[in-house]
């Protein structure tokens, strides 16, 4: 029940996002960008600087800078170590225990890490949103929209932007700044999005969106 570990792949390109069905495009006075369980525990099974774990963190410290710059609220999400039973609940079935209460499991991934001004929420499910005051967070600042970035895909990230989508919360799945178990897994968290509850787009698209004056992100090699 531990977590697999995570072959390398290539993270989807930007010609290779499915179609949105809905219109939507990031604007800078209703987004905040969600950092989802960048923990250390979650980043474990990924081998050390290879892909796709390489360029999601390099494309969220992008959108970081550009979200600080212009003004947008930054929202990590995290997962308490040492849940007993009852508080782990079902996950427990699928995931065994989780993580134990140690910083080498809980601490957020360095590189990213949380500055003064941001704002970091403990959840205890797949969703941001369950369990937590996230959307009345984003009530409170006028944010209704909410870009999602983090690990994984198809787990937290796609529960995440449907559970936005029904709180009338419009959700981005930035396909090139989240990571999960394997590039089918990854595609189909953006088809799900892109048909059924959001948007997907990568993160060059979000951060021209966001500050159009912003430099260009690098491409892969």
């Amino acid at each position: 029940m531990a977590l697999p570990h995570i072959e390398p792949y290539e993270p989807p390109a930007p010609d290779d996002l499915p179609p949105n069905r809905a219109d939507w495009r990031p604007e800078p006075d209703r987004a905040a960008l969600l950092v989802h369980d960048m923990q250390r525990y979650f980043l474990r099974p990924y081998r050390a600087g290879a892909e796709p774990l390489r360029t999601a963190l390099a494309n969220i410290t992008a959108l970081r800078a550009t979200c600080r710059a212009a003004g947008i609220p930054v929202i990590y999400t995290v997962k308490p170590g040492g849940m007993p039973p009852e508080r782990r609940g079902l996950e427990r079935d699928f995931w065994g225990p989780g993580m134990e209460a140690v910083a080498e499991h809980t601490d957020i991934a360095a590189a990213i890490a949380p500055e003064p001004g941001d704002t970091v929420i403990t959840k205890w499910r797949y969703s941001a949103f369950a369990g937590t005051d996230l959307a009345e967070r984003l009530r409170a600042q006028g944010r209704d929209q909410i870009l999602i970035t983090g690990v994984y895909a198809h787990i937290g990230c796609l529960l995440t932007a449907a559970d936005a989508f029904m709180r009338d919360v419009r959700p981005f799945l930035v396909a090139d700044a989240t990571a999960d178990f394997s590039a089918d897994d990854h595609r189909l968290a953006l088809r799900y999005v892109a048909r059924r509850c959001g948007a997907a787009l990568s993160a060059a698209d979000a951060v021209a969106a966001l500050d159009p004056a912003a430099r260009p992100l690098p491409t892969r090699a």
